[in-house]
This record gives structure tokens, C-alpha cells and sequence, in this order.
């Protein structure tokens, strides 16, 4: 599949991963990523989770934009309704959803991205995640 961006389709491919990843270890559930190149105009992976409280949907997307920042990848934009039951955050290659349980059932996005290649985000078993910094603190530099 053809990418719709410039930048690195690895790279690209290994921060959706990670990102599913980030979701999973802030404790979101039923974690989708699919591969939409060559299938949507917007993006070229989709991520969705469900998340088990409005606190805690919000501090998944800060988690993945902190992500995002230490990468280089700043959000292009993020967006929530006003109860806090979707979450948006947009990187433009990857789009992040993050649902409550019932409004993720409502608008169903796995049946609009029906044709999208579901991939396999999870580690390798034995493998742990990454220590998480404290909130607050700033990232460590390569060098």
C-alpha cells in the first residue's frame, strides 16, 4: 500500500504501534490499529480504544501526545466533546480515537474503516513496557 504522507512509512507504521501500545499500558481496552493506506483520504492508520472514565480518556491522550512531542510528531490537532466521551487526537498519518465503551458502539468506526488491515500492535511475549517518566518531567535526550 501506498503511503499519503511524506515522512518515513516505517516510521510512521512504528508510532501507530506504539501508540496502540501507550493506549493498552494507560489501561484502555479492545485497542484497535489498522492500516488504512490507499483506503482513506485523512490519514493512514487509525487507532481506537475504549477508555474507562473521562479522567482517564484524557490522560490516555496526553500520554500519547507527550509521545507524539518526544518524537518529533506534534499533534495536528486534538478534539473531545464536551462530556468527554470521545477523544480525538490527530497526527495527521494516525488518527487516535478514544471512546467510551457506548459511544464507541454508536458510531462504530471499526465498520467505516471495515476495509482497513487490522494489525497486530501487541509486544512480544516477555517483553515489558517502557518506565514511564513522571508527569511533568522532560524527556531524555538521545546522544
Amino acid at each position: 500500500m501506498r503511503s499519503r504522507s511524506t515522512s518515513d512509512a516505517e516510521s510512521i507504521r512504528a508510532f501507530a504501534v506504539e501508540i496502540a501500545r501507550t493506549l493498552s499500558d494507560s489501561k484502555c481496552s479492545d485497542v484497535l490499529l489498522l492500516d488504512v493506506r490507499g483506503r482513506s483520504q485523512v490519514c493512514d492508520f487509525v487507532v481506537i480504544g475504549s477508555g474507562t472514565s473521562q479522567r482517564q480518556m484524557r490522560s490516555s491522550a496526553q500520554e500519547i501526545e507527550d509521545l507524539g512531542k518526544a518524537r518529533g510528531q506534534h499533534p495536528y490537532r486534538t478534539n473531545s466533546d464536551d462530556s468527554t466521551t470521545w477523544v480525538v487526537v490527530d497526527f495527521v498519518d494516525i488518527v487516535v480515537h478514544l471512546f467510551e465503551p457506548d459511544q464507541r458502539l454508536y458510531y462504530d468506526l471499526e465498520l467505516l474503516h471495515a476495509d482497513g488491515k487490522r494489525m497486530d500492535w501487541r509486544r512480544p511475549e516477555g517483553e515489558r513496557p517502557p518506565a514511564r517518566a513522571p508527569r511533568g518531567a522532560a524527556p531524555k535526550s538521545e546522544g
